[in-house]
């Protein structure tokens, strides 16, 4: 067959293979929009909750952030805050939150050892003897909760056959273009893939760091936070392994908020790219059979191939229409960032921008995270010395 007759066929399959990958997410979209509007009420079981948040540095309307978590409409619960140095910036936002909040069970914990090169979960195994319950609960330290968070959040593990609860979420951008770039591909690609996910394989084996939720015990059952202590995707690593403990991992109705920082193009090209090698080295088969989703791209060369054809241009058409129906739908119903629609004219930019990264990700093996550079195989990291 001739080269170009090739590449024409190849771009149509792309086309096609985005569409189905769109049609996927639109329905697994609506199903979870159906079981959200089924859900009932969340009172039933309430059991204490140890909630862990390890923190370095300050990050965007943090404050906010710890002061959401201290509203909770939750009959019993703690907050165990952990930094590694004692001059920490974040330490003076919990003391703050320790003066508002007299009542609440605040405590702050100096993680002095160096476990292994992920410090989070160096801080949490130093953390976790200080709680006191069964159950516990970590997020990242810029996430922003809703009041009747932790009852719809633990309500799942009132059954026993559920190991974990994690959550979506939504970013809310800077001003800047990297941030608001970060914030449209969370709602619109990032979170469309997760429920695409977990439509397409009955269920996730993973954990988003936007909440975990889980039992003591079934950390025990994995080898506790030492056990991945060197993985960059910690909150994969242990959604997965509680999974392989036989255990369900639901995804909870709840969306959560981050604040993104102002990020230029080239802080937001870096996060992105950590974020890709982590999951390539995570999920390596489905990382590689992302090239099958990449729509615009496919619609694009499909023009270039055939510019006069009409089957080009229709496939073209037809594959922007349902990567932008994924962007509302995703973004304004299922994780409701009221700033999707405005921004939908950078979609065009995000998308192709992620197929470069995608391409760019398998060319190293190099992560820069928290100002540090480290070497990534098989998901665990090694610290570069300066």
């Amino acid at each position: 067959m001739h080269p170009i007759r090739i590449f024409q066929l190849v771009a149509i399959l792309g086309c096609v293979s985005s569409c189905f990958y769109y049609l996927l997410c639109l329905w697994s979209a609506a199903s979870f929009l159906r079981k959200r509007s089924a859900s009932g009420d969340a009172r039933a079981t309430l059991p204490p909750v140890s909630i862990l948040k390890p923190l370095k540095g300050i990050d965007p309307e943090i404050y906010a952030s710890f002061r959401s978590h201290c509203l909770q409409d939750y009959p019993e619960y703690e907050l165990i805050f952990g930094v590694s140095e004692a001059d920490d910036p974040a330490v003076a936002s919990v003391e703050q939150l320790q003066r508002e909040f007299p009542d609440r069970a605040i405590r702050l914990i100096i993680c002095e050892e160096k476990l292994g090169p992920n410090v989070k979960v160096s801080n949490l195994e130093q953390m976790l003897p200080r709680a006191r319950y069964e159950y516990l609960l970590i997020n990242d330290s810029d996430i922003r909760v809703e009041p009747d968070y932790l009852r719809r959040v633990m309500a799942p593990l009132a059954d026993n056959k559920t190991g974990m609860v994690t959550c979506l979420y939504r970013g809310v951008a800077s001003p800047t273009l990297g941030s608001r770039l970060e914030a449209l591909g969370i709602s619109t690609d990032f979170c469309a893939g997760v429920l695409a996910a977990k439509q397409l394989e009955g269920g996730i084996r993973f954990g988003l760091g936007s909440t975990l939720a889980f039992r003591r015990r079934d950390l025990e059952g994995i080898g506790g936070f030492r056990a991945i202590v060197d993985y960059l995707a910690d909150d994969y690593e242990l959604g997965r392994r509680i999974a392989d403990l036989g255990l369900k991992v639901k995804l909870s109705d709840v969306v959560v908020e981050t604040h993104l920082p102002a990020y230029g193009l080239p802080g937001f090209l870096s996060h992105q790219l950590r974020w890709a090698r982590g999951v390539r080295d995570a999920r390596l088969g489905g990382y590689i059979g992302l090239i099958t989703t990449f729509g615009l791209m496919w619609g694009v060369l499909a023009l270039i191939a055939t510019p006069t054809s009409q089957w080009s241009l229709l496939a073209f058409g037809i594959t922007v229409a349902l990567r932008l129906a994924v962007a509302i739908v995703v973004g304004r119903s299922v994780v409701r960032d009221p700033h999707v629609t405005s921004n939908l004219w950078l979609l065009p930019l995000r998308d192709l921008i992620g197929v470069g990264v995608w391409i760019a990700s398998f060319f190293g093996h190099t992560v820069t995270w928290r100002g540090y550079r480290f070497k990534l195989k098989a998901g665990r990291l090694s610290r570069i010395p300066r």
